[in-house]
């Protein structure tokens, strides 16, 4: 019995028997795409491209923009964790149907990034929550912390990015308290070929808050591009705190420029070493502590912004 392909091997024979339309496609990769997220992308691409009839190779399109941002929240989902109303959810795992995606990442609920604590975590599903991959505690040896050429592999995408942004805002009348702030973060990263990624935890849960935050109700949001953390918001629900972490993270864009540093911040009650986007202010005190930790043992940074 013959030996069944694989979705990458179908491709790549299907892009190698079109080299035309094979340039296109490559066109679409995201800078820091690793090439596992690209492989999985692409089919994702090509699998739905007779759903927008459209569509026309080497030509730009609304049809063809909407495939590639529902590629991109696919592979959001399946690669970070991400979470999106129903409706989106429901269209791509329709879209997705079908593409097998070896060792994707585990995933956790907002309960057990913190409930795990030093043990590690398990797989979950949160319904919910734009929940990324993370495993928590300082258990011994899981943390190997980010690379020290983290900040200058990521400084060139940031860059961009701080252009993208300035445009938005400057189309947008400036930066303001009556704007979408996550809308405006979120169209620019993605305008950019990469991710945004969420963590969501009550606010009551988290250590290392000050006692006056500590007995609150409400949600705090993490926000981050890759491996980079942006911001930190809380609210009174996951929207309102997604919200005020998006207004955070795009206020170091108000400067003349953004620059990716490793920064000390409390991670689970200890300190680690945590890759940040800071403006060209000094600043008066400390992060926020830390939601969730990409640089585990097992895990790296190839899949982050560069």
């Amino acid at each position: 019995m013959a030996e069944e392909r694989s979705g990458e091997d179908i491709v790549s024979e299907y892009l190698g028997q079109n080299p035309h339309l094979a340039q296109w496609v490559e066109s679409f990769r995201g800078y820091c795409e690793t090439n596992k997220q690209w492989f999985a992308r692409r089919e994702f691409v090509l699998r739905n491209m007779e759903a927008f009839p459209t569509i026309e190779p080497g030509m730009p399109g609304s049809c063809l923009d909407r495939l590639l941002s529902l590629s991109m929240v696919w592979a959001n989902n399946v690669f970070l964790g991400c979470r999106y109303p129903d409706a989106v959810m429901v269209k791509i795992k329709e879209m997705g149907e079908g593409i097998v995606v070896e060792d994707a990442p585990v995933r956790t609920t907002r309960d057990e990034i913190l409930a795990k604590g030093k043990r590690g975590t398990s797989s979950g599903a949160d319904g919910e929550s734009c929940a990324k991959k993370a495993k928590v505690g300082p258990g011994g040896g899981r943390k190997q912390g980010p690379s020290p050429q983290a900040p200058a592999q990521h400084q060139p995408f940031f860059n961009r990015l701080y252009k993208a942004v300035a445009w938005k805002l400057v189309s947008a009348g400036g930066f303001g308290p009556n704007l979408d702030h996550y809308e405006i973060l979120q169209s620019c990263v993605e305008s950019c070929k990469q991710n945004l990624g969420c963590v969501f935890v009550p606010l009551k849960d988290i250590p290392d808050l000050p006692a006056s935050r500590a007995q609150k109700e409400g949600q705090v949001c993490e926000l981050r591009c890759g491996t980079v953390y942006l911001g930190t918001g809380y609210g009174r629900d996951e929207a309102a705190a997604r919200a005020m972490a998006s207004k955070e993270a795009l206020k170091a864009f108000q400067g003349r420029k953004v620059t990716v540093k490793i920064c000390r911040r409390r991670y689970n009650g200890t300190d680690v070493e945590d890759v940040m986007l800071l403006d060209d202010q000094p600043r008066s005190q400390g992060f926020p502590p830390a939601l969730s930790y990409p640089f585990q043992a097992d895990s790296g940074e190839d899949g982050g912004a560069s």
